[in-house]
């Protein structure tokens, strides 16, 4: 991944796609699971239109993967050319404040690269919330990784390690959009299909006294770079009603994923129901 990392951008663009369809063919069951997805979320497409999406949706995969060695090891003066953010002053107007922000995000398979830009092409210091790797390996080289270009990394069940850094006035990147059924989750209309959600957001935001600032990246359709896009604070959140947050947070999901659907993390089983009381919908026919 680190000499690949020498090639030129678009030729990095270009191997990603081949990749992709590689692991289209390969990867049957994430196939699968990408095509419920998009099958539960886009009803109003046609068949082809599904398989159009599907099919690019594993691009973005592919192109994933040759990401992570960018966003590793990428020289930052190289990556300046291929930025373009929008909205910074909203986050910086957050900092000024002195308050911190929850930088509200979801996974994007742009998801390390954009992390890197955003907190290597500021002047802002960035901490992000993440799941250990099961793997000692992975885990060792994906941690050194992330760590090389931000603040720390915070284990997803340190909400008093969250609580901290944002009372210290920083920048912590945050995801709610997995599927979840521990404590504190609710059953949250997710592209109109209930989804088990954690409804955590709206008590981070008021235990840490800090405001909420939807995040999405997008790579470009021409092989130019990537947009970041950062929208204003969140008005009147959080609420006494944390799943009306919660789905006013998945309706921000939701536009900015139809801006730009094959870009999103669709090989995630988000709609899995089984273990309270409903459906399985990724259960193949027997």
């Amino acid at each position: 991944m680190r000499l690949l990392n020498m090639l030129p951008f678009r030729m990095q663009l270009m191997l990603g796609k081949q990749l992709g369809n590689l692991l289209f063919r390969v990867a049957a069951a994430r196939r699968h699971v990408a095509a419920t997805n998009i099958k539960l979320c886009f009803p109003e497409l046609s068949d082809d239109e599904r398989a159009t999406l599907l099919r690019k949706h594993f691009h973005s995969m592919g192109i994933m993967l040759f990401e992570l060695g960018l966003s590793w090891w990428g020289r930052n003066q190289r990556l300046a050319a291929l930025t373009e953010i929008e909205g910074l002053e909203h986050l910086e107007k957050a900092i000024a404040a002195g308050g911190g922000a929850l930088l509200l995000g979801a996974h994007y398979t742009t998801l390390d690269i954009s992390g890197h830009l955003l907190a290597t092409q500021t002047d802002l210091t960035i901490r992000s919330m993440y799941r250990p790797h099961e793997n000692p390996v992975i885990e060792y080289v994906m941690r050194r990784g992330r760590e090389s270009y931000l603040d720390s990394l915070i284990p997803r069940d340190d909400i008093r390690g969250l609580i901290r850094s944002l009372r210290q006035n920083k920048v912590v990147w945050y995801a709610p959009d997995q599927h979840y059924e521990g404590k504190g989750s609710a059953l949250v209309p997710f592209f109109g299909i209930p989804a088990a959600t954690n409804t955590a957001t709206s008590r981070i935001a008021k235990m840490g006294k800090t405001v909420v600032i939807p995040f999405s990246s997008v790579r470009k359709e021409d092989g130019s770079g990537y947009t970041l896009k950062l929208l204003p604070a969140l008005d009147n959140f959080p609420t006494d009603d944390e799943v009306a947050d919660a789905t006013r947070i998945h309706h921000i999901f939701e536009a900015q994923i139809r801006h730009n659907a094959a870009q999103y993390f669709w090989v995630h089983k988000r709609f899995k129901r089984k273990r309270i009381g409903g459906e399985d919908p990724y259960k193949k026919p027997s």
